[in-house]
């Protein structure tokens, strides 16, 4: 059976400003490629990290099915949230340890919704280091970025 890989990135003109997310999702049976897709998208005004929890996302909201999936994102602050900080925010009533309210609460209650149906496993790379699947992601981010950059 072939497991599945979602490479995500987000992207930011200004922070906040016009910003992209990119996903490309591949299932590999073993080394081969059995199927890819590529995913993107954009908003007129945003930050970074929205966009960077906006890839997972939709990467996660776009399987039809309960799946087995790896996430690589270069992300820390989505890496660390979700499966670090997530719990106690939740814990403490969508709070911060210093009781104030968590930004982007509503992606990230969007990501916790969106991966319980779901086998995931989150893991980090470097951004910008050669890593052609994570470039791809940044490519598309770009892509979804660009009709909201000024002059467009």
């Amino acid at each position: 059976m072939p497991h599945l890989f979602a490479y995500t990135d987000g992207a930011c003109s200004g922070n906040p400003g016009p910003g992209g997310w990119g996903a490309l999702l591949i299932a590999r049976d073993g080394a081969a490629i059995v199927k890819q897709r590529e995913l993107h998208g954009g908003e007129r005004d945003t930050t970074n990290n929205r966009m960077e929890l906006l890839a997972a996302i939709s990467a996660l909201e776009s399987l039809s099915r309960p799946s087995e999936i790896t996430i690589i994102t270069d992300s820390a602050y989505v890496k660390n949230g979700v499966t670090s900080w997530i719990h106690g925010w939740k814990r403490n009533g969508w709070r911060t340890s210093q009781k104030k309210p968590v930004k982007n609460e509503d992606l990230w209650r969007r990501i916790d919704e969106a991966q319980k149906r779901h086998k995931v496993t989150w893991e980090w790379v470097k951004g910008h280091a050669g890593h052609p699947e994570n470039e791809r992601a940044d490519e598309l981010a770009r892509a979804g970025m660009a009709p909201f950059k000024p002059g467009k």
